[in-house]
Parts: C-alpha cells; structure tokens; sequence
C-alpha cells in the first residue's frame, strides 16, 4: 500500500544537510512530492512530503532518516498524509495567489496580528512569509525600514473590504500594504512611469517660479485645488502660468540646478536601469525641468509642458497640448507601445489627482505621499517610506542591491 509521509527537521543549518537526507531518499528509491525550506537566524526549518511506494516498506526509509537526523544534530518528525487530502491539496493548486507586502519604518507583531487576522477572516491562506529587508539592528534607532511580503492563496471572500481594512490598519498603525494578484505581469514589469512634482521631486516647481515672481501665495492656492480635483488642471494651470509673465531666465536654471529629489530617488531609478527597465517622467509641470532630471538621472522620456520664453523671458503661455490627466494616461500608453510593453507590466506613480487616470491603467499604480483622494482611489500607495520602497513591490530586496 502506497504511503505518504510529510518529514520535517529543524535544527542548527550547516552545509550538506539537504545532501545527506536526499542521499538517504535516493538509495531507497523515494520520490519526493514536495519540498521546502526556511532559515532564520541560521536556523533551518526543512519539510519532504515523501511518496513510498506500494513495494516498499516506510519503516527501514524512516528509521534511517530518524538516526542521520540525530546524527547531524537536528529534531525530526514524521506525520502520514491521507491520500485522499493528498489529492485534493493538488487539485487546489489553481486557486488565485496574491502577494501582501508590508513596509514602514519598522515591522511590529501588531502589524502583522492585525493583517494576518483580516487573511484569515477571508478565507485565504499563508503560503509563505518573507523579508525582504535587511536584517534588523538591535539599535532599533538605526533601523529606517522594514519589508515583509506574504503570498496568499485562495479566494478573498469580499476582497473590497479587506483592501478597506488593509487601508485602515495602515492609516492606524503607520505602515503601508500592497495587495497585488501573483501573476506572470507582476513578476515581470518593465517600465515605470513618474509624475515629476512632489514625487520625483520634493517640490512644485511652479510652486517655486511663483515664489521667485513673488506671486507664491496666489499660486499655491490655485495649485492646491487642482492636485485636491476641486479645479479643472487645464483652467488652473493657465491662470498659474499667466502669473509668471516676465521672469527672467535665469531663475529658471537657478531652481534647476537645486530640485530636492525625493528620498530614495536616486537609489530606485539607477536600480531599476541596472536590471533593465525603462524610466519616464509624465508630468503636468515643466519640460525645462523634466529635461534636467533626464539628463541627471538617466530617465529614458520625459513628456512635460513647453515653458515659453521669450528674449529671455517667461512669456505666461505655455506650448499646446497641455499635459492633464487625461494626456497623462494617453502618454504612457504611446510609450508602452513603442516599447512593446503591455500595460499590465508598466508601473505608475503619482500624487495628485491628475495622475489618477495613468495610475488607474497601469499594472500597478502607486499613490506615493499623495493627496487623500488619490490613496482612496489608488490601489496601492507608498506614505511611509521613500521612493525606493516601490522595489519592494516588485520583489527586490535589500541584498539584491547593498
């Protein structure tokens, strides 16, 4: 009668651990229906689903496996598999999965009570859990980001609610959650798309020509409402640009030469290059600014509005085609194509309320520090960590890059 038998050791890891118990397996002629290992803190955790066939005898196999695993320091255990749960294990190898990736500052067991509970009350279970940051300092002060990702596999009861709850445990408990589907896109994104101002760069750059013009205060105002969705971008940033008529030049190249980037700019974009991705800047600032950043940062496009100047001059009028939301969505779209790249595999990030039509096309579309409409309407947002956390999202971690 055939047997299956799940054997799990733990024990203190050293090499060729996984070569003894194999070589075992192998001389009495065991398949193996599934393996899986863990290590932490040089601890190994090691499961074998055994299948002994029906001419062999489990008892020999097993007691060997027992004396090697007390030889070699480590505690085992055996526990038989029903045949018949067997069968229906595999045939649930179907079910969706689902990635859960948590970051912020810092990982507490209260962050991942209240994410585990909220898995669990939709009927999804931990397949496996992960961390992809570096190891944790016993210097908590020293300690400036923490990532664990979870997969998941089933079917969410109600998956609205639980997106609901993960947004109410990260406004409670100051850490950020993406739940994204585990699919072939998400495995394989290749091209990431930036809004410039006040996410690639810490600033509104018009914002600061307004403050160079000294007509700050009226700007911002107007600014302000356009990224809240309260006034019409295109109304907005007309009456914005007709503020700035007559300033020189040379303000311009100042503020240039001295954008903030945001923190982890640098880090993400010249990661991202090294294992070939494609970059653009879509923004509905200027392309003066856009260009410096391409050059600085190696950015691949920039599509932006044309600042006129005139006699060395701001004239207040922009180029046509005013870069909106709408254009926004447009725009990325026209550089997926001409890169061949479907529009589940691009990446999207945003702030404002301008960006919400690309961030809702793209594969994965990131609110990052952004305006509370943008977080409610985004499916995945970024406000405790810098630009850099969106690695993470696609499963980079620390060590890939340190």
């Amino acid at each position: 009668m055939r047997e299956i038998i799940l054997f799990t050791i733990s024990g203190q890891d050293k090499p060729g651990l996984t070569s003894e118990l194999t070589r075992l397996l192998s001389e009495y002629r065991i398949d193996i229906l599934d393996i899986g290992q863990a290590n932490i803190h040089d601890t190994l955790s090691l499961g074998i689903l055994l299948d002994i066939p029906p001419e062999s005898e489990s008892k020999p196999v097993l007691r060997e496996l027992l004396f090697k695993a007390h030889e070699l320091g480590l505690q085992a255990r055996f526990e038989p598999v029903d045949a018949a749960d067997y069968t229906a294990w595999v045939a649930a190898q179907g079910k969706p999965r689902y990635i859960i990736t948590v970051l912020g500052p810092k990982i507490t067991a209260a962050h991942l009570h209240q994410i585990s509970l909220e898995v669990s009350q939709n009927g999804l279970n931990i397949d496996s859990i992960k961390r992809l940051s570096g190891r944790v300092p016993l210097d908590r002060s020293k300690l400036t980001k923490a990532c664990v990702e979870l997969t998941v596999r089933g079917v969410p009861r109600d998956i609205d609610h639980m997106r609901a709850a993960f947004m109410r445990i990260s406004q409670e408990l100051g850490v950020d959650i993406a739940f994204q589907i585990d699919n072939v896109f998400r495995r394989n994104r290749r091209l990431v798309v930036f809004d410039m101002d006040s996410t690639l760069i810490q600033c509104e750059v018009i914002d600061e020509l307004a403050k160079a013009a000294g007509v700050g205060e009226q700007v911002a105002a107007i600014t302000e409402e356009a990224m809240q969705g309260k006034l019409d971008f295109k109304e907005s940033f007309a009456k914005r640009v007709g503020l700035l008529k007559g300033l020189d030049e040379s303000v311009l190249k100042g503020i240039a030469a001295s954008l903030p980037l945001s923190n982890g700019a640098e880090r993400l974009i010249s990661t991202l290059k090294g294992i070939g991705y494609k970059t653009a800047i879509i923004s509905g600032g200027f392309q003066y600014f856009g260009a410096h950043l391409q050059k600085k940062l190696g950015i691949d496009y920039v599509f932006a509005n044309e600042l006129l100047i005139k006699d060395g001059k701001v004239t207040g009028e922009v180029g046509a085609d005013i870069v909106d939301g709408k254009r926004k969505a447009e725009l990325l779209k026209s550089i997926a194509q001409r890169e061949n790249i479907r529009l589940e595999q691009v990446i999207a990030v945003g702030d404002g309320a301008n960006d919400l039509p690309m961030l809702s096309i793209a594969g994965l579309g990131i609110a990052f520090h952004a305006k509370p409409i943008v977080k409610e309407k985004a499916e995945q947002s970024i406000s405790t960590l810098g630009l850099d956390g969106i690695l993470y999202l696609i499963g980079v971690r620390d060590r890939d890059i340190s």
